[in-house]
């Protein structure tokens, strides 16, 4: 397995990724004018889990700059279902952590649904802390 900054994609790439959103969420609107505009974006960076050059995990480092810090966020962690329950996902954010050093001081965050109770237990096990916060959005 091999982990590594997506910076272009090819059109099975794009399947295997859409299939892995699919994974994350049945309602994900996902295309590749969506998944170019993170890999042009200086702000992104999406690091995919390959095996044998086949994405089999994903998750994406996103940076933002406000008056009270840097700050960072976690999106979209997935490893394809077929790949779970062998340690991918904590090897995926171990590389996506590192990588996110390299912009300290930073406010990593990442939001989790409860009902994925293995990837929450991932999250505190790598020493995120659960915030009690509402969090809300907005569709526009």
């Amino acid at each position: 397995m091999e982990i590594k900054e997506l910076h272009g994609v090819s059109n099975v790439q794009f399947c295997e990724l859409k299939e892995l959103m699919k994974q994350l969420s049945s309602s994900c609107e996902f295309n590749e004018q969506q998944l170019q505009q993170v890999i042009d974006s200086k702000d992104c960076h999406l690091y995919v889990l390959l095996n044998n050059d086949v994405i089999v995990g994903c998750a994406t480092l996103c940076l933002f700059f406000s008056p009270t810090g840097a700050k960072a966020s976690i999106e979209d962690v997935v490893v394809d279902e077929k790949y779970r329950g062998q340690h991918l996902g904590k090897k995926l954010l171990e590389h996506v952590i590192h990588e996110a050093r390299q912009f300290s001081p930073i406010k990593l965050q990442l939001t989790s649904r409860p009902t994925r109770v293995a990837a929450n237990k991932l999250y505190q096990s790598l020493g995120f802390e659960k915030r009690e916060t509402n969090c809300y959005k907005l569709d526009l």
